[in-house]
């Protein structure tokens, strides 16, 4: 296994899933044994502290019935703490109220003094219990107390101190310890496994999600281009989210393609007319100065439509840029009007268009002057070159307190209905030949739609094939960044 291949996997989420199903199960292995152990050991030490307490008190008992402490001569209590000690392989001290020993099982302290803070609280009569858990033992103190029958109160008269080894309960844990180390260790082995199962069978739908967009990306998938994991919910979605972004992206690239293609036959046919009707003269001799003329103009209206459709191409490329390229101002849409009216009115005298400006009330807009100037004037200048000899073209301004709306209104040859929904695509043309004859190159109105959406306005057409057209345009008076 190359280094490369150790590092992805130690990146991948097979890895991660796997470490974390280690960490959580070792760190819940810990934690149960520990707790387990621990509430064993307080368990047994409480029983075994209740157990010693018991038979210490019942002997405690016996010992001031008989007044053993000043008197020891009783066989039968001397034994008993013999018993005592050896049952519970422990060591039992019997102390008077001079804190002086006066019984030891070990035969080490006998008649010394003795002062420890449990048998000081016990004299006092307090009874006390500890676990050593350092050196392994507990200590209990019983106080030795009987009535005062002068006064009926209770009197300490001494103490019986008793230490318990807890060596086979330690033993015990040790013991308890081992197994469940062992135990814990094959749990993670089988953690380990398991994790390793759960991961791959977690990470499966993503790996079949990889392996769907490479076949999909070298064109050998079989479900007609889509990713189809619907292994979980998850999966499910983000195919649906992925079928959805590829359905888009092949829709741009076969308008791309469509874009291209037909930017290639515009620009190709101008030249070969021009091509054609050079290759005439080239072909005759003493060709008449007529119809030489005549040619050169042809050529040179060619070479005019060529320069148009390249400047249309440039102002749409422009357009498809980010609105933040965008030089707003505030303008008076009165005046830009007044003046985009002024220099098409020649346009409209020539074909014996009637051109009529109604503003309703002075307007002033943010907008980029240059590139809504270009918009008005292709919606204009169609209204014009679409209409009848003799029609007329209405052009009104009105607004309110957010929005100006600008309507272009004709008389001309309309739009058939099929054909509304694509006029703003790139080169549609309604009428190839009548488009051709004016001059029209197709992508007047994707500029303009451009350039009105990049003002966060809308455009909406209406229009009865034979009749005339209505564009109507609507733009926020400030402009929304």
């Amino acid at each position: 296994m190359s280094g490369k291949v150790i590092r992805n996997y130690f990146k991948s989420l097979k890895f991660r899933l796997l470490s974390l199903f280690l960490i959580l199960g070792i760190l819940s292995g810990i934690a149960v044994r520990i707790g387990v152990l621990t509430a064993y050991e307080k368990r047994v030490i409480n029983n075994r502290s209740i157990e010693v307490l018991s038979q210490s008190k019942i002997l405690a008992t016996q010992i001031v019935s008989m007044d053993y402490i000043h008197n020891l001569s009783s066989e039968t209590i001397t034994s008993q703490l013999q018993q005592l000690s050896q049952i519970y392989d422990g060591r039992v001290m019997l102390i008077d109220d001079t804190f002086r020993i006066v019984e030891d099982t070990y035969d080490l302290d006998e008649n010394r003094t003795i002062i420890s803070e449990e048998v000081v609280r016990c004299l006092r009569g307090e009874e006390t219990s500890r676990y050593d858990k350092e050196n392994h033992y507990i200590e209990m103190t019983i106080p030795l107390t009987r009535k005062n029958l002068d006064t009926s109160e209770s009197l300490v008269i001494g103490a019986l101190l008793v230490s318990v080894s807890t060596d086979s309960i330690v033993a015990n844990l040790d013991d308890m310890r081992q197994r469940a180390l062992v135990i814990q260790l094959i749990s993670g082995m089988c953690l380990f496994a398991l994790g390793m199962f759960l991961s791959m069978r977690l990470t499966n739908p993503l790996k079949k999600m990889a392996d769907s967009i490479e076949e999909i990306q070298m064109g050998k998938d079989a479900n007609d281009g889509k990713l189809m994991v619907t292994d979980c919910y998850e999966t499910a979605r983000i195919s649906d989210r992925f079928n959805r972004l590829f359905g888009r992206m092949k829709l741009l690239d076969d308008s791309r393609q469509e874009f291209v293609s037909n930017v290639s036959h515009e620009l190709k046919t101008p030249l070969t007319s021009m091509k054609v009707l050079a290759d005439s003269l080239n072909g005759q001799e003493d060709v008449p100065v007529e119809l030489y003329r005549e040619f050169m103009v042809d050529i040179g209206n060619e070479i005019e439509r060529e320069n148009k459709i390249i400047n249309d191409l440039l102002s749409l490329v422009r357009m498809d840029k980010s609105a933040a390229d965008l030089n707003i101002t505030s303008v008076s849409i009165n005046e830009l009007l007044d003046l985009i009216l002024k220099r098409l009115k020649p346009i409209a005298e020539k074909k014996h268009v009637d051109l009529v400006l109604e503003s309703f009330r002075p307007v002033t807009a943010e907008v980029d002057e240059v590139k809504l100037t270009l918009a008005i004037s292709n919606l204009v200048e169609n209204a014009i070159k679409y209409n009848r000899e003799g029609g007329w073209v209405h052009v009104s301004l009105n607004a309110d307190y957010q929005y100006f709306y600008l309507k272009v209104e004709d008389s001309g040859i309309g739009i058939p209905e099929d054909s509304l929904d694509h006029i703003y695509e790139r080169f549609y043309r309604v009428d190839k030949s009548h488009s051709r004859e004016i001059g029209g190159t197709g992508l007047g109105l994707a500029i303009t739609r451009s350039s009105i959406l990049m003002h966060r306005g809308a455009i909406k057409v209406f229009s009865t094939e034979g009749e005339g057209t209505l564009f109507t345009v609507r733009i926020p008076l400030n402009y929304i960044s």
